[in-house]
């Protein structure tokens, strides 16, 4: 059955054909018509979702929520991202232009002949505005809004006021032993770890934001070369890792014209498909790299704050005022102070010194948006590394695979060169020394291509070696466990298949809890169930499986154990730090602890016990895990916790806004990243939101899962219809070739109005 749409805008007819699962398969014959018809169904499917993560770019996120928004706005508004999504668009070149006119052209042609708005607009009493080309770049900016390293620099600045600075180097998060490299594949190296000495200037700066009273968080991917696989051709694999948003970040599309035949994940409100895909020649998927691209600054200001000090002389502040409009109360004026460094986004420049963030993200000329259309045109891993110069809304580790055979590698970003000291600390902003000079090119992006050992994988692991000269990349990465285990994998694989993949990325080995097992095991321990309870832990296998009881006696005492140190570290007021709080969402000190355990247990470190052992803590850790342990397994206390936007705005609405998720196995440190915070308990609250492979060159044996399913709306069957099918590590079918996509899917022809 066939159903017919007249659409102005439109220059030829276009064919929506939607399989079982709800996805769109687009085919047109321009590239203005394809994506025009992307801007449609993206409407169709997720517009409150879409038009949400412009608004928060916006600063108008209270309009809709109340004074829970204002914080946000607050600083969407200091961040100027209005105004850099205006710029970005301003120098797009005129295919990009042309790409998000005709994208808004549909999304706004969906607008015109809406009878029914989804649910959100309902509670809020509001109807969604016309779509611009530039709310294509804020939607894209919004998934990627802060990502990095400005979280690492924060936390360890409100640990130095609360610890004092001797201690700073103990809080990065686990390297395993040792860094495992992306770059070259397969290789350790040692962390360079910032001396006190050298932190000096840091330090200084910092004491200038003391009060007078003072006393002082991924994803997988891999490619294996056809030498390594059952087939002969490549494989690409992996998964995205965001928190459990309802819907889900992700929503899978098929566009094709006469200049391409392109599918993967989309994010809802952007053209093109940015993040992961194939168009039938070569197949990429990212991981965020952790290069550092936020670099925060302590400025010195005049009392009135209209002037700020630099080098041997004082400059004008920029100084503006916005107001946020405020669903249910009154509007909110947000003064904004800036120095060439960027806005004061924590303290009062009219006490003397305050907190300003230089960011990639806002503070240079971005082209990201040109890499979209030269991407779906690429017909190597080499063309398509090449198309994404100039990327640099956020940073990916970009791997890649083709039908002649390569596979590679690729940090595609835009890192601004300074001091490798700007990696740990706020810095002094006045001195001049910290400032940027210019940007590494994009020939000095680290990339290889087709290693000897037939395989590459990335799971957001240190990409280079953390040499203490040459170009300053990233300081802060997350532990390798990951990574290691999906190379164990591969290794043992000379005749891999995409089930192969699959089961990669389902696995629930623990790589990090082996430290633990030996602290347990060494630790004498007098309380029978206490007791009893450390046996069961050091006799597990480490596997966080869904069914196992072990993991949930392991998860309870390791999030005791960072429970414990928070206290006995003194850290437990850092993540309300004056530095911090401004800062949405902030950090919370137990969830940084959890992730520097490893490394201080297993050197022995006590230097935050405040003049306990590591037995000590663990026998304390083990009568409060003690309390809550009672012998269910790891899926009853591993939920999938959905969260909506809206949940806290509309508590009432809480069960048709947030549906139940699913019991499942995994943790922050396996392949399977059901990962938690300290704030939600042990409910699974991100991890990977989609996950794919594709059999390069056999495109329709190629397979692919998203956390819910195509539909933003909770009456429609497509709203969470994958979830069960993710739950249980399985995929749905990719299909590509467009006679199959013809006889098993559902046709809607878009036609041009007369």
């Amino acid at each position: 059955m066939t159903s017919t749409v007249h659409l102005a805008g439109l220059s030829d007819d276009v064919e929506i054909h939607r399989d079982e699962w709800g996805i769109p398969h687009v085919r047109a014959r321009s590239a203005d018509d394809a994506f025009f018809a992307q801007g449609y169904v993206h409407a169709q499917d997720r517009l409150f979702q879409m038009d949400a993560a412009r608004r928060k770019m916006e600063g108008r996120w209270a309009e809709w929520v109340g004074p829970a928004g204002v914080p946000a706005d607050t600083l969407a508004r200091r961040l100027g991202v209005v105004a850099a999504c205006r710029r970005d668009l301003a120098v797009a070149n005129d295919e990009t232009r042309r790409m998000l006119d005709a994208y808004a052209a549909g999304v706004n042609a969906h607008l015109a002949g809406l009878d029914r708005l989804p649910m959100e607009y309902g509670l809020l009493g509001v109807e969604p505005e016309a779509w611009e080309p530039w709310h294509s770049i804020a939607a894209m900016r919004q998934r990627g809004y802060l990502m990095g390293s400005v979280w690492f620099k924060l936390w360890r600045a409100a640990a130095v006021r609360a610890i004092g600075p001797d201690r700073v180097g103990l809080l990065r998060y686990d390297d395993g032993g040792s860094d495992r490299l992306a770059i070259p594949p397969g290789a350790d190296a040692e962390r360079w770890v910032a001396t006190l000495e050298s932190l000096a200037p840091a330090l200084e700066a910092m004491a200038a934001l003391a009060d007078a009273d003072a006393t002082g968080g991924g994803s997988n991917n891999w490619a294996v070369s056809g030498a390594r696989t059952a087939s002969g051709r490549p494989l690409l694999a992996g998964d995205p890792h965001r928190a459990f948003e309802m819907p889900g970040m992700y929503t899978q599309a098929h566009l094709a014209c006469d200049a391409f035949d392109a599918i993967g994940l989309t994010v809802p409100g952007v053209p093109g498909f940015p993040h992961f895909a194939h168009n039938g020649s070569v197949a990429w998927s990212v991981t965020h790299a952790f290069a550092d691209i936020h670099d925060l600054y302590v400025d010195l200001f005049s009392p009135d704050a209209a002037r700020y000090r630099f080098e041997d002389g004082w400059r004008p502040t920029s100084v503006r005022t916005e107001r946020v409009l405020v669903a249910g109360a009154d509007p909110v004026d947000v003064e904004v102070v800036e120095t060439h460094h960027g806005p004061v986004v924590a303290g009062d420049p009219r006490q003397g010194a305050a907190l300003t963030l230089r960011s990639m993200q806002f503070a240079e000329t971005d082209r990201s948006f040109d890499c979209l259309l030269p991407m779906l045109r690429a017909r190597t891993s080499a063309e398509l590394f090449d198309a994404c110069e100039g990327w640099g809304l956020i940073d990916h580790n970009l791997v890649a695979a083709d039908t002649a055979g390569s596979i590679g590698h690729l940090v595609r970003a835009v890192v601004p060169r300074r001091p490798r000291l700007n990696g740990w600390l706020p810095v002094p902003g006045w001195t001049g020394e910290h400032d940027w000079d210019g940007m590494l090119p994009f020939d000095a992006m680290p990339r290889t291509s087709d290693p000897a050992r037939g395989y590459l994988a990335t799971a957001n692991n240190r990409v280079v070696a953390d040499a203490g000269d040459g170009d300053y990349l990233m300081t802060d990465c997350h532990p390798s466990h990951r990574v290691r285990r999906v190379e164990d994998r591969l290794s043992e694989l000379p005749d891999a298949t995409t089930e192969d993949m699959r089961a990669i990325s389902s696995d629930v080995r623990s790589l990090g809890a082996p430290v633990f097992q030996r602290l347990l095991s060494a630790t004498d321990v007098p309380d029978p169930w206490c007791a009893e309870l450390r046996d069961v832990v050091v006799g597990w296998d480490a596997q966080m499986g869904a069914d196992s009881v072990a993991a949930a006696a392991y998860t309870s005492f390791r999030w005791a154990l960072a429970g414990v140190l928070t206290e006995r570290s003194g850290l437990a007021a850092a993540g309300s730090d004056p530095l911090v709080v401004p800062m949405q969402p902030g950090v919370d000190a137990t969830n940084q602890l959890w992730w520097a355990l490893p490394g201080l247990v297993r050197a022995d470190d006590t230097s935050l016990l405040d003049g306990w052992t590591w037995a000590q803590a663990a026998v304390e850790a083990l009568h409060r895990a003690a309390d809550v342990v009672d012998g269910a397994p790891w899926a009853d206390r591993h939920q999938v916790a959905f969260q909506h936007p809206l949940t806290a705005a509309f508590p009432a609405e809480t069960g048709r806004l947030n549906a139940p998720g699913a019991h499942v196995g995994g943790d922050n440190d396996t392949v399977l990243a059901n990962g938690c915070y300290a704030s939600a308990g042990t409910r699974a609250v991100y991890g990977a939101v989609a996950r794919y492979v594709f059999d390069v060159g056999a495109w329709d044996n190629s397979s692919w899962v998203v956390v819910t399913g195509a539909s933003g709306d909770p009456d429609s069957p497509h709203h969470l219809d994958q979830h069960a099918l993710w739950a249980a590590g399985e995929t749905v079918p990719m299909r590509y070739d467009w006679t199959t996509i013809a006889a098993a899917g559902r046709l809607t022809l878009l036609r041009p109005a007369d």
